[in-house]
């Protein structure tokens, strides 16, 4: 069984045991989370939510808070002696989902 959640402004598809990659949440490593915007539940009786499943939510443990390997953004005008580096290090939390609860 598998579900795709909406989180961080993006849709996630999951499994139970899966470990990912989620935009930073309010919350202390080791603590769990709930994801109540269920937006499609997969398996023998699939669901589709309009816009959302009622009632379904998905469980996850936070196992850290973490940040993202550095990316550099470099701006450039030619001929205009402008140019400016700047780098940026995405911050994230990783969750492991411990179930799917309809």
């Amino acid at each position: 069984m598998y579900a795709v959640i909406k989180t961080g402004g993006k849709q996630v598809k999951v499994v139970e045991g899966q470990e990912i990659f989620v935009e930073k949440l309010d919350v202390e490593a080791g603590d769990t989370y709930e994801f109540s915007e269920v937006l499609a539940i997969g398996g023998e009786k699939p669901q589709i939510g309009t816009p959302v499943v009622s009632g379904a939510k998905v469980v996850a443990k936070v196992l850290k808070q973490g940040k993202d390997k550095k990316i550099i953004v470099y701006k450039f005008k030619r001929r205009k002696n402008y140019h400016k580096k700047q780098g940026h290090r995405q911050p994230y939390t990783k969750l492991v989902i411990e179930s799917i609860v309809l």
